[in-house]
């Protein structure tokens, strides 16, 4: 996996902190840092997301396809699935997670409990690269709902 980031901004401008990473499958990500006012030579513009929340984002896009994947093998009728996350990081640097919730929302028919739990602690313990990566550093926990269509 290869993936090329690009500093987008001018030294000594308001968007100084601005980057596009570019995918080995050929996708673009543009990333920003938020304002500074103190250094505006260090802040961005806040034109697009933190590299932080873009891991975040990342971990939840791992495990939730791993979440539907599952319930799909196990010919389950999933249509729908979300997962929101919070998380808390250190206070000085580098200011890793520490601590990230994963709330997953579980639509579809006749979905029993214990597939949809079953699904997400595979995710967890098994399958998620990002969010066993992110677990060396945060205590991950998870909880979800689940909606009968």
């Amino acid at each position: 996996m290869e993936c090329t980031v690009s500093w987008t901004g001018q030294a000594g401008t308001r968007s100084a902190m601005g980057f596009v990473a570019e995918t080995g499958s050929g996708h673009l990500v543009a990333m920003d840092g938020a304002p500074d006012a103190a250094r505006p030579e260090n802040g961005g513009q806040n034109l697009a997301p933190r590299p932080m929340e873009m891991v975040l984002a990342g971990a939840g896009g791992c495990t939730a396809y791993d979440v539907v994947m599952i319930l799909k093998r196990g010919r389950h009728q999933v249509e729908r699935c979300s997962v929101k996350l919070s998380s808390e990081r250190a206070e000085k640097d580098p200011k890793v997670f520490t601590k990230i919730h994963l709330h997953f929302t579980v639509a579809g028919r006749g979905i029993p409990p214990a597939a949809i739990e079953r699904a997400i602690a595979l995710s967890h313990d098994t399958y998620c690269s990002a969010t066993i990566m992110l677990g060396k550093t945060a205590q991950i926990t998870t909880s979800f709902e689940q909606i009968e269509l």
